[in-house]
């Protein structure tokens, strides 16, 4: 095996090996930064969801009354203020969804699914949570899941979910006495629950991925394409010349022309040694002759 080969073999097994750990480092990478970027995405429509939540107490129910021409007035409702917000960006941005999912709701198109059902649970086991992240696998892909807990952590809560003896009449005439009801001070009786689809960044992050690796093995061949040139030029070339030399004068042949090496590295200094070698044996012989 020549020396260019066994420099070949041995740049081409460093190379596998870091391209291989490359690989596999920038996929887990190129993943989990596409990961916290959904993630960012979903808290900054969290707490736009809370901001709205925040307003329509704060702001809204002091002004709206609780029912008109005795049906009840749903703008009261935070839930139902940041669920109608989210509605008209969830039309623009289609596989976005936000919920409040609770155990005992009174409009039941919010009761939790049987996945929001194990989030809440988690909540509910460990009060002192205050975010769970979740991905699902689903026929239209990846979806990551933020949730927060809903709890119940003022009094004017229980005035329509306490009882329903005590609601609001105008409640109990639009959602019925069944459900809603029964509520505690301080317990989590549901979630947010804000869904992003992942399929989209997942693979943006993998075109990314791959394009990487492509630019990085067209690096690879272009840097083993010019040490080639160079140990042609620098190493291989001299020295079949030098070995040249020395099987024709190790061959008693007087005529081979001497040969240096321009420069001043090893190579340079070994056809100077061989070609000092080489006159001095020449003068030796003319002596002995």
């Amino acid at each position: 095996m020549g020396l260019r080969a066994k420099f070949n073999l041995v740049f081409l097994a460093a190379f596998a090996v870091g391209f291989l750990v490359a690989a596999l480092v920038l996929y887990r990478v190129s993943i989990n930064n596409a990961r916290a970027q959904v993630l960012e995405n979903a808290r900054i429509m969290m707490t736009a969801a809370n901001a709205i939540r925040s307003y329509t107490v704060n702001d809204l129910d002091p002004l709206l009354p609780l029912d008109h021409d005795g049906k009840f007035v749903p703008e009261t409702v935070p839930a139902y203020a940041a669920l109608k917000n989210f509605k008209d960006l969830q039309d623009a941005f289609p596989g976005f969804s936000y919920r409040e999912a609770a155990l005992n709701p009174t409009n039941l198109t919010n009761r939790a699914r049987d996945w929001e059902t194990d989030i809440i649970r988690v909540f509910r086991e460990e009060p002192a949570r205050q975010e769970l992240v979740t991905e699902r696998d689903t026929p239209t892909g990846p979806l990551l899941h933020l949730s927060r807990p809903i709890a119940v952590r003022t009094d004017t809560c229980l005035t329509c979910h306490g009882t329903a003896a005590a609601a609001p009449a105008s409640l109990t005439r639009t959602y019925g006495s069944a459900n809603g009801f029964g509520w505690k001070l301080n317990e989590t009786i549901g979630a947010q629950v804000l869904t992003v689809p992942m399929a989209l960044p997942l693979r943006l992050a993998y075109d990314a991925y791959v394009t990487f690796l492509v630019i990085l093995a067209a690096i690879f061949a272009i840097v083993l394409a010019v040490m080639n040139l160079l140990l042609h030029y620098l190493v291989i070339a001299p020295v079949k010349k030098v070995s040249a030399m020395a099987e024709a004068v190790s061959l008693g042949d007087e005529s081979v022309e001497s040969y240096i090496k321009p420069g001043k590295d090893e190579i340079s200094s070994l056809s100077v040694a061989f070609n000092r070698m080489r006159e001095s044996l020449k003068h030796a012989m003319d002596l002995l002759k």
